[in-house]
């Protein structure tokens, strides 16, 4: 069977940063740390919840990360405001590198998902914007069970719905959270370290493979040990 790659999508596909210009016009040079903090309110929200089993979609935790963001920068942007970043938020743009790397590598042959946290119909929006939808075979949405990454049952879900075996499978995100969660459940995983800055977790836990963009992950995993 040809290997499969499932391809997280906020942060590794899509830039979440992609925000920026708009909150700029609105906050000033606030805007980076806000958009940081509110990315990282985004996913504690999810980590939380599917640690509590009170579900919600993940457009509701980016909705009431936002709100978290105002309180601590005591920012108070308008109902028109938020409104406006969250529709942003549904057409974010991908990463430079997104667009040609994907083309790459379904042309040598590998099985491509979109992996994610978000709905199904969030996902498909975003990779409709971005011009890359038809390069999957398939959208897996943690949505479909109600919980969310790095839940092992999310991976083992992945792995029902894409026929695909663990062995034969490689989870590829940005995020340290997914690769460590992904490894836990079996499967292997890239981490796509977008910028020299970026830290992985110090943990037993470490990425199978490591690459800078998409353009050069087939490198990354013809030379690990898979």
């Amino acid at each position: 069977m040809a290997t499969t790659l499932a391809f997280d999508v906020y942060g590794t596909l899509i830039n979440t940063h992609g925000v920026l210009a708009q909150l700029q016009t609105m906050i000033g040079d606030k805007a980076y740390a806000f958009s940081t903090t509110w990315r990282e309110k985004q996913l504690e929200y999810s980590f939380r919840r599917g640690l509590m089993k009170n579900y919600v979609p993940f457009s509701e935790c980016t909705r009431q990360a936002l709100d978290y963001s105002c309180l601590y920068y005591q920012i108070d942007l308008t109902q028109g405001q938020k409104h406006t970043l969250l529709e942003s938020y549904k057409t974010l743009p991908a990463f430079e590198d997104v667009q040609q790397g994907l083309v790459n590598l379904k042309a040598k042959g590998y099985r491509l998902f979109a992996f994610s946290n978000g709905t199904g119909p969030a996902v498909q929006q975003l990779l409709q914007t971005a011009g890359i939808i038809d390069l999957f075979e398939g959208i897996v949405s943690a949505d479909e069970i109600k919980t969310f990454k790095p839940n092992p049952d999310i991976y083992q879900h992945f792995l029902l719905v894409s026929g695909s075996l663990a062995s034969d499978t490689w989870l590829i995100s940005s995020n340290p959270f997914d690769v460590t969660g992904a490894i836990s459940a079996g499967l292997n995983s890239a981490w796509i370290k977008r910028s020299d800055e970026a830290i992985f977790d110090p943990w037993e836990i470490q990425p199978d493979t490591i690459s800078a963009d998409l353009l050069l992950l087939d490198k990354a995993l013809q030379l690990s040990d898979f």
